[in-house]
Parts: C-alpha cells; structure tokens; sequence
C-alpha cells in the first residue's frame, strides 16, 4: 500500500490536463465577454438614427432645427458645425420616437447657402446644405 501512494508517475499527466483546461476556460470566457462589449457597443450605434426634419433661420441671428430620434436607442447631441465651425448650443437629448427643437445663435444673412452638421455622442453624424430665406 506504502508504494502505490509514492509512486508519481500518474500525477504530472493528470496535472498537466487539469493546467490545460483551466487555461481553455480562461481564454473562452475572456473571449466571450469581449465579443459581448464589442457587439453590445456596435448594437447601440448600429441602432442610433435620427433626421434634421426642419431648418428655420429666425431673426435676431437664430437659426432653429427640428431633429426627429428615428433609431432604437437615445440619442445626445454633442457638436453642431456651420460650415465647419463648431457652434455653442443648448444640449438636447432625444428619447427613442421622440423629437425637439435645437437651437442656435450664429449670424446668418439672407439668401446664402450654410452647411450644417449634427453630431452626437456616439459620432453619428448628420450633415446637410440649407439655403437661407431672401
């Protein structure tokens, strides 16, 4: 009895294959939870929609928009440009199917064409050409 519990010739492939499995575990679950942050990242981006319904140049040097939240997820404005200028705006936050008005102050003159681009906190990205009333 006293030589089969010191004889350990049997342990180091048992060892080994237990070593091995931890490994493989470790490396599936570290993969899987980075195809999860990735894909649920690319979800919500995928997801992110939304259109300029509406321009309005107002007098007093305020131009109006109306955004429309078009996608499965809520968005956040984070930049407005004219012509590639970033303008100062009041923060706007849009549920999923909901819509307001983005304000702005920028000096606009009468029959001129302005490049204006919406931008939220994701990165997506709305740009377009409106032409000032004369």
């Amino acid at each position: 009895m006293r030589k089969v519990l010191w004889d350990r010739r049997g342990i180091t492939p048992v060892l080994s294959n237990v070593l091995l499995m931890a490994i493989a575990v470790a490396g599936m679950s570290i993969a899987i939870t980075a195809t999860y942050v990735i894909t649920n990242n690319l979800r919500e981006n995928m997801g992110e929609r939304f259109i300029v319904e509406d321009v309005w140049f107002k007098t007093g040097d305020e131009i109006a928009m109306y955004l429309r939240n078009t996608g499965k997820t809520s968005i956040r404005v984070a930049a407005l440009y004219m012509n590639s200028t970033v303008q100062p705006s009041m923060p706007l936050e849009l549920d999923i199917d909901s819509h307001g008005w983005l304000n702005v102050t920028y000096r606009w003159d009468s029959d001129s064409v302005y490049h204006v681009k919406v931008v939220t906190t994701r990165g997506t990205q709305v740009a377009d050409y409106y032409k000032s009333p004369a």
